[in-house]
Protein backbone atom coordinates (compact mmCIF):
# COMPACT_ATOMS: atom_id res chain seq x y z
CA UNK A 1 0.00 0.00 0.00
CA UNK A 2 2.82 2.39 0.89
CA UNK A 3 4.54 1.67 -2.44
CA UNK A 4 1.27 2.23 -4.29
CA UNK A 5 0.76 5.57 -2.51
CA UNK A 6 4.31 6.63 -3.33
CA UNK A 7 3.77 5.67 -6.95
CA UNK A 8 0.60 7.76 -7.09
CA UNK A 9 2.41 10.72 -5.52
CA UNK A 10 5.17 10.41 -8.13
CA UNK A 11 2.59 10.36 -10.92
CA UNK A 12 0.90 13.46 -9.53
CA UNK A 13 4.28 15.24 -9.23
CA UNK A 14 5.08 14.42 -12.86
CA UNK A 15 1.71 15.75 -14.04
CA UNK A 16 2.04 18.89 -11.93
CA UNK A 17 5.58 19.52 -13.19
CA UNK A 18 4.54 18.89 -16.79
CA UNK A 19 1.65 21.35 -16.46
CA UNK A 20 4.02 23.99 -15.08
CA UNK A 21 6.67 23.39 -17.76
CA UNK A 22 4.19 23.25 -20.65
CA UNK A 23 2.62 26.47 -19.33
CA UNK A 24 6.02 28.14 -18.94
CA UNK A 25 7.64 27.24 -22.24
CA UNK A 26 5.07 25.42 -24.40
CA UNK A 27 4.74 21.79 -25.41
CA UNK A 28 7.37 21.63 -28.15
CA UNK A 29 10.11 23.33 -26.12
CA UNK A 30 9.56 21.12 -23.08
CA UNK A 31 11.49 17.86 -22.92
CA UNK A 32 11.11 14.84 -20.68
CA UNK A 33 14.32 15.94 -18.92
CA UNK A 34 12.70 19.30 -18.08
CA UNK A 35 9.69 17.57 -16.58
CA UNK A 36 11.84 15.12 -14.60
CA UNK A 37 13.99 17.94 -13.24
CA UNK A 38 10.94 19.99 -12.19
CA UNK A 39 9.28 16.94 -10.62
CA UNK A 40 12.44 15.74 -8.91
CA UNK A 41 12.20 12.27 -10.46
CA UNK A 42 14.42 10.11 -12.66
CA UNK A 43 13.68 9.36 -16.29
CA UNK A 44 13.10 5.77 -15.23
CA UNK A 45 10.33 6.91 -12.87
CA UNK A 46 8.87 9.06 -15.64
CA UNK A 47 8.76 6.20 -18.14
CA UNK A 48 7.35 3.84 -15.52
CA UNK A 49 4.24 6.05 -15.38
CA UNK A 50 4.11 7.49 -18.91
CA UNK A 51 5.25 6.01 -22.21
CA UNK A 52 5.92 9.40 -23.82
CA UNK A 53 5.74 13.14 -23.28
CA UNK A 54 2.60 13.06 -25.43
CA UNK A 55 0.97 10.65 -22.96
CA UNK A 56 1.47 13.19 -20.15
CA UNK A 57 0.14 15.95 -22.37
CA UNK A 58 -2.96 13.94 -23.30
CA UNK A 59 -3.67 13.09 -19.66
CA UNK A 60 -3.50 16.79 -18.76
CA UNK A 61 -5.75 17.62 -21.69
CA UNK A 62 -8.25 14.94 -20.71
CA UNK A 63 -8.23 16.16 -17.10
CA UNK A 64 -8.94 19.74 -18.22
CA UNK A 65 -11.79 18.64 -20.47
CA UNK A 66 -13.29 16.45 -17.73
CA UNK A 67 -13.25 19.40 -15.30
CA UNK A 68 -15.16 21.52 -17.80
CA UNK A 69 -17.58 18.67 -18.49
CA UNK A 70 -18.21 18.25 -14.76
CA UNK A 71 -19.17 21.91 -14.45
CA UNK A 72 -21.39 21.69 -17.53
CA UNK A 73 -23.18 18.65 -16.11
CA UNK A 74 -23.80 20.50 -12.83
CA UNK A 75 -25.77 23.16 -14.69
CA UNK A 76 -27.95 20.44 -16.20
CA UNK A 77 -29.24 19.21 -12.80
CA UNK A 78 -32.00 21.76 -12.53
CA UNK A 79 -35.67 22.17 -13.30
CA UNK A 80 -35.11 25.65 -14.72
CA UNK A 81 -36.21 26.53 -18.25
CA UNK A 82 -33.65 26.19 -21.06
CA UNK A 83 -32.71 29.92 -21.25
CA UNK A 84 -31.88 29.96 -17.53
CA UNK A 85 -29.74 26.82 -17.87
CA UNK A 86 -27.87 28.30 -20.85
CA UNK A 87 -27.16 31.46 -18.86
CA UNK A 88 -25.95 29.25 -16.02
CA UNK A 89 -23.40 27.71 -18.38
CA UNK A 90 -22.22 31.19 -19.34
CA UNK A 91 -21.78 31.96 -15.64
CA UNK A 92 -19.64 28.84 -15.38
CA UNK A 93 -17.13 30.50 -17.74
CA UNK A 94 -15.96 32.67 -14.85
CA UNK A 95 -14.64 29.65 -12.95
CA UNK A 96 -13.12 28.07 -16.07
CA UNK A 97 -11.19 31.26 -16.84
CA UNK A 98 -10.16 31.63 -13.20
CA UNK A 99 -8.77 28.08 -13.23
CA UNK A 100 -6.94 28.73 -16.50
CA UNK A 101 -5.30 31.96 -15.32
CA UNK A 102 -1.55 31.90 -15.96
CA UNK A 103 -1.69 28.79 -18.14
CA UNK A 104 -2.10 30.41 -21.56
CA UNK A 105 0.82 28.53 -23.19
CA UNK A 106 -0.63 25.24 -22.01
CA UNK A 107 -4.09 25.86 -23.43
CA UNK A 108 -2.71 27.25 -26.67
CA UNK A 109 -0.57 24.11 -26.85
CA UNK A 110 -3.71 21.97 -26.54
CA UNK A 111 -5.23 23.64 -29.58
CA UNK A 112 -1.97 23.82 -31.54
CA UNK A 113 -1.26 20.11 -30.96
CA UNK A 114 -4.81 19.22 -31.98
CA UNK A 115 -4.19 20.90 -35.35
CA UNK A 116 -1.28 18.60 -36.20
CA UNK A 117 -1.62 15.52 -33.99
CA UNK A 118 -4.50 13.12 -34.80
CA UNK A 119 -4.53 11.68 -31.27
CA UNK A 120 -4.69 15.12 -29.64
CA UNK A 121 -7.30 16.19 -32.21
CA UNK A 122 -9.50 13.22 -31.37
CA UNK A 123 -9.11 13.87 -27.63
CA UNK A 124 -10.12 17.52 -27.92
CA UNK A 125 -12.73 17.35 -30.69
CA UNK A 126 -14.97 14.69 -29.15
CA UNK A 127 -15.92 16.79 -26.10
CA UNK A 128 -16.62 19.80 -28.35
CA UNK A 129 -18.97 17.68 -30.40
CA UNK A 130 -20.62 16.45 -27.20
CA UNK A 131 -21.09 20.06 -26.05
CA UNK A 132 -22.57 20.97 -29.43
CA UNK A 133 -25.04 18.09 -29.10
CA UNK A 134 -25.75 19.08 -25.49
CA UNK A 135 -26.47 22.70 -26.46
CA UNK A 136 -28.61 21.54 -29.39
CA UNK A 137 -30.59 19.37 -26.98
CA UNK A 138 -31.08 22.31 -24.62
CA UNK A 139 -32.33 24.47 -27.48
CA UNK A 140 -34.71 21.69 -28.54
CA UNK A 141 -35.93 21.43 -24.93
CA UNK A 142 -36.53 25.18 -24.96
CA UNK A 143 -38.55 24.87 -28.17
CA UNK A 144 -40.60 22.00 -26.71
CA UNK A 145 -41.27 23.86 -23.44
CA UNK A 146 -42.20 27.03 -25.33
CA UNK A 147 -39.43 29.28 -23.98
CA UNK A 148 -37.56 29.40 -27.31
CA UNK A 149 -38.87 29.90 -30.82
CA UNK A 150 -38.45 27.31 -33.55
CA UNK A 151 -34.93 27.53 -34.95
CA UNK A 152 -32.26 25.24 -36.34
CA UNK A 153 -31.08 23.81 -33.01
CA UNK A 154 -27.72 22.64 -34.40
CA UNK A 155 -26.92 26.07 -35.86
CA UNK A 156 -27.85 27.68 -32.54
CA UNK A 157 -25.65 25.18 -30.68
CA UNK A 158 -22.69 25.86 -32.99
CA UNK A 159 -23.09 29.60 -32.39
CA UNK A 160 -23.17 29.16 -28.60
CA UNK A 161 -20.13 26.87 -28.70
CA UNK A 162 -18.23 29.29 -30.95
CA UNK A 163 -18.99 32.08 -28.47
CA UNK A 164 -17.74 29.93 -25.57
CA UNK A 165 -14.47 28.99 -27.29
CA UNK A 166 -13.90 32.55 -28.50
CA UNK A 167 -14.50 34.02 -25.05
CA UNK A 168 -12.14 31.49 -23.50
CA UNK A 169 -9.40 32.33 -25.98
CA UNK A 170 -9.85 36.07 -25.49
CA UNK A 171 -9.86 35.63 -21.73
CA UNK A 172 -6.60 33.68 -21.89
CA UNK A 173 -4.91 36.10 -24.31
CA UNK A 174 -6.04 39.29 -22.57
CA UNK A 175 -7.13 38.40 -19.01
CA UNK A 176 -7.22 42.03 -17.87
CA UNK A 177 -8.89 43.36 -21.04
CA UNK A 178 -12.42 42.78 -19.80
CA UNK A 179 -14.55 40.91 -17.31
CA UNK A 180 -14.71 37.86 -19.55
CA UNK A 181 -17.14 36.00 -17.32
CA UNK A 182 -19.58 38.89 -17.65
CA UNK A 183 -18.82 39.14 -21.37
CA UNK A 184 -19.73 35.46 -21.78
CA UNK A 185 -22.99 36.00 -19.90
CA UNK A 186 -23.80 39.08 -22.00
CA UNK A 187 -22.98 37.17 -25.20
CA UNK A 188 -25.28 34.29 -24.33
CA UNK A 189 -27.98 36.80 -23.30
CA UNK A 190 -27.71 38.41 -26.74
CA UNK A 191 -28.05 35.02 -28.45
CA UNK A 192 -31.00 34.15 -26.22
CA UNK A 193 -32.64 37.46 -27.08
CA UNK A 194 -32.80 36.22 -30.67
CA UNK A 195 -33.92 32.73 -29.66
CA UNK A 196 -36.65 33.59 -27.17
CA UNK A 197 -40.21 33.00 -28.21
CA UNK A 198 -42.16 36.22 -28.52
CA UNK A 199 -45.60 36.18 -26.90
Amino acid sequence: MAAQARGQQTRVRILSAALAEFSRQGYDATGVADICSAAGVTKGAFYYHFATKQAVFLELLDSWLRQIEGRVRQTMVTEELAPTRLLGMAHMARQVLRDAHGQLPMFLAFWAQAARDPVAWKTIIEPYRQYRDLFAGMVENGIDEGSLRRVDSEAAAQTILALAVGMMLQGLLDPDGADWGRAAENGVALILDGLRRRS
